[in-house]
């Protein structure tokens, strides 16, 4: 598991506009990676929708804002198109950074165990290392405990 101090798991993603976004050519920047489990469903779409919202902020603070989830690319752009958008998502179709995040989980709904993406955000430094590390995020108000972090 990734605990705050640990470097942050390099990583290289294709991201909703068609181009490829890696943690390593961020570095110098603050990053909040968040992770979110699919793109258009209810809590997923106002924590999204928050980000969206307040990221006059968070550019203020120098911080670049990434939503990663194992949708596929074209998943991503139909959702942002819909909400309006303006941060990449990347896609995680193999869930590969999921894991290496520790994020990837096995779940329970209604009795089914599945595995998926528990809703979690790292706050990364400019350095490259976790300053903060949120699991099992409640979508409502996120956004601003993050930005309040920075």
């Amino acid at each position: 598991m990734i605990n705050e101090g640990d470097a942050a798991p390099d990583f290289t993603l294709p991201a909703d506009d068609g181009s490829t976004v890696s943690l390593s050519g961020l570095r110098g920047k603050k990053v909040v990676l968040y992770f979110y489990p699919k793109d258009d469903t209810s809590g997923c779409t106002t924590e999204a929708c928050e980000f969206r919202d307040a990221l006059p902020r968070f550019d203020q603070d120098g911080a670049v804002i990434l939503g990663v989830s194992p949708d596929s690319v074209e998943s991503h752009r139909k959702f942002k198109d819909k909400y309006d958008l303006n941060f990449p998502l990347l896609a995680d179709e193999e869930h590969e950074v999921a894991e290496a995040y520790g994020v990837w989980k096995e779940k329970s709904m209604f009795g089914n165990k599945y595995w998926g993406v528990e809703r979690s955000t790292f706050l990364i430094g400019e350095d490259g290392a976790i300053r903060q590390a949120w699991r099992r995020v409640r979508p409502k108000g996120h956004a601003e405990k993050v930005a309040e972090a920075l």
